[in-house]
């Protein structure tokens, strides 16, 4: 059996849009069937939130778009990541800036934006933590959805119409 290709979502603190897209991809190579083929995982870029569950509005757009089994303790980002996954996403042009700024020379993953797959054009999923509602989150989620399925359809050479 090959083994599995890893791929890691990045966000500042791993509580908002990187918990989001790790359960938007687990969530979708389960409905495909690939799930034997993938593994995915969520880091944060600061330690501030390490061990903390993700933003409860990020709970509730993903309840309510029918993800119900996901659980996460928001962890940083380690020198060993940079390795052991062959992709790195990040959220915005601040994580790839830091992303590139803290990789080791010796990186093997390929760190770039989820929103690049995004085919919609939407390149930027903006942190929503600060809002007072979950408007952003639902973008974000929707952002991710569509960033996710165009990634897989072009990887695992799926036809969804616009790859």
């Amino acid at each position: 059996m090959a083994e599995k290709k890893k791929v890691l979502m990045i966000c500042l603190g791993n509580i908002c849009r990187s918990p989001i897209a790790e359960a938007v991809f687990s969530d979708q190579i389960n409905k495909l069937g690939v799930s034997h083929l993938w593994e995915v995982e969520s880091a944060a870029l600061i330690g501030y939130h390490t061990g903390k569950g993700p933003d409860h509005r990020a709970m509730s757009t993903l309840r309510e778009n029918g993800i119900t089994n996901y659980s996460h303790k928001a962890r940083p980002i380690t020198e060993n990541d940079f390795n052991r996954f062959d992709w790195i996403f990040g959220m915005d042009n601040n994580n790839i800036h830091e992303l590139n700024d803290m990789k080791p020379s010796n990186c093997t993953a390929k760190i770039e934006l989820l929103g690049n797959y995004d085919p919609q054009g939407d390149t930027i999923i903006r942190d929503p933590y600060y809002d007072n509602n979950s408007v952003g989150f639902h973008k974000a989620y929707e952002q991710c959805v569509r960033s996710v399925i165009a990634f897989l359809a072009k990887h695992e050479g799926i036809n969804y119409g616009f790859n």
